[in-house]
């Protein structure tokens, strides 16, 4: 699969929306063990969650992490207010592993576009200091009409010989189940979860504009040398996301299933 450009003006059109799960991911993390906690944000974006962490952890040095130049250029690093350092890095998540003991590895919406995430659990759950956590939570919704439309157009003849290969399908992430047996199988005392929100959308088309910050990107990358086809394939996917998901009078609702996971070395 390709790898996406990002727009992060686009992505932060719904940024109350994305947010909301960080923040109850958060309220799970228990207390940390530095004075002066370790993080790192993996696949940070634009940096307007990572910046929730300084309010938790306001005497942390946190470092978010991203491959993504677009999202890092406007992300903005600085000391906090509690005497902590907030910066930025570019890095893959594939790859990356810190250098020295972390009391907390978190991650947002990130690890569904990281193929084999879950083998570099052992990694991250070494590198954590004792007592400390790794957090992470990823869409569950990749059999919602939003995404079974998108790969169905996708693989239709008009389109299937430039774009099979750009979408992530069912197997990107995990289930609940096999998330919290890898992490027990790790040593840790794991939390898992699932939660659907069901977000009320407004404006034109709004869950088009939502996919056009996400899931929609590597079909945007894919055919941006080919303008026409472009504007063929998002009218054809605008109206097939029109009738899945129809307006009412107070806007129009988009369940959106999320699965959530703490996992806690011990001390």
């Amino acid at each position: 699969m390709p790898t996406p450009v990002w727009d992060p003006a686009q992505y932060l059109r719904h940024a109350g929306h994305r947010a909301r799960p960080f923040t109850d991911l958060l309220a799970r993390v228990p207390g940390l063990p530095g004075d002066r906690p370790r993080i790192a944000d993996l696949g940070c974006g634009p940096g307007n969650v990572t910046a929730l962490l300084a309010d938790r952890w306001p005497g942390a040095h946190i470092t978010g992490y991203d491959n993504s130049p677009e999202m890092l250029a406007q992300a903005r690093p600085g000391p906090t207010a509690g005497g902590g350092r907030l910066d930025f890095a570019r890095a893959d998540v594939r790859t990356w592993t810190p250098a020295e003991p972390h009391d907390l590895i978190v991650s947002n919406a990130t690890l569904q576009w990281v193929p084999g995430h879950a083998d570099r659990f052992p990694d991250w759950i070494s590198a954590l200091a004792p007592g400390g956590t790794l957090a992470f939570q990823v869409p569950g919704n990749f059999d919602a009409p939003s995404h079974r439309l998108l790969r169905d157009l996708a693989g239709s003849p008009p389109w299937r010989d430039r774009l099979a290969a750009t979408l992530r399908h069912e197997d990107a992430v995990h289930t609940p189940a096999d998330y919290l047996r890898r992490l027990t199988a790790l040593g840790c005392t794991a939390d898992v979860w699932e939660t659907t929100y069901v977000h009320l959308l407004t404006g034109e088309d709004p869950v088009l504009d939502w996919v056009n910050g996400t899931a929609l990107r590597p079909v945007l990358t894919a055919l941006a040398d080919d303008p026409r086809a472009r504007e063929e394939f998002v009218h054809a996917y605008r109206e097939a996301l029109r009738e899945a998901y129809p307006a009412t009078g107070h806007g129009t609702p988009f369940p959106f299933r999320r699965v959530f996971a703490v996992a806690h070395k011990e001390a």
